[in-house]
């Protein structure tokens, strides 16, 4: 056997078993939008997986873990979008077309989760604690992106002033079927634009 071959079979066993992972998290996904992350078992995203309930318990050992599995999913996603996009040397540009894309492309169906794990964060600590974690590297690196390009503006107050029309995006998308999202991302985009040279309306605000 060829160290090629040989190779190839050590890392077999690891791309398995994130495509059976990858498998249960579009499972999950599909539960979640369809019943609500409330009223999902672990016992219908088995089924919805055709696996075993023992089998997704070895993958995920409850839907809390379940949930920080498609969060680190996402957060890969995000990760391979920016580095390919950031391969242009626009910071600025990058962060519009991230932003741009990602709010005008976000399907209904994430939509619906996000909005469905907020009003479970509500009632919820382990959601809820996940949540706050996820909005906090959300607004870090945000803000963190908003100094590198324009070292002067106030990042923390232009974040308090975006961060609403985001949200309002993503609800929006979940609420209503036809929903248009393009002139709210062009103004969140302008938003943005004018923060970052110092003209936002955000300017002498604190984040919150």
């Amino acid at each position: 056997m060829s160290a090629g071959a040989v190779a190839e079979a050590r890392i077999e066993p690891t791309s398995a078993q994130a495509a059976r992972q990858a498998h249960i998290l579009d499972a999950a996904e599909a539960c979640f939008v369809r019943n609500g992350f409330h009223r999902t078992t672990m016992q219908d995203l088995a089924r919805e997986a055709a696996m075993s309930p023992g089998n997704i318990y070895r993958y995920f050992d409850s839907k809390e873990a379940v949930v920080v599995g498609l969060a680190e999913r996402d957060r890969e996603r995000g990760a391979a979008l920016v580095e390919a996009m950031e391969r242009t040397g626009d910071r600025r540009g990058v962060l519009m077309g991230i932003l741009g894309r990602y709010f005008s492309e976000i399907p209904r169906e994430a939509a619906i989760l996000r909005v469905d794990l907020w009003a479970e964060a509500t009632r919820n600590p382990a959601i809820g604690a996940l949540i706050e974690h996820g909005d906090e590297d959300g607004r870090t690196w945000l803000i963190e992106t908003f100094v590198s390009i324009a070292p002067a503006c106030d990042a923390p107050g232009l974040f308090a002033t975006v961060a609403p029309l985001m949200k309002g995006i993503i609800v929006s998308r979940a609420v209503v079927p036809d929903y248009d999202p393009g002139p709210a991302v062009a103004q969140l985009l302008a938003s943005i634009d004018a923060g970052l040279t110092g003209m936002g309306p955000h300017e002498g605000k604190t984040a919150r």
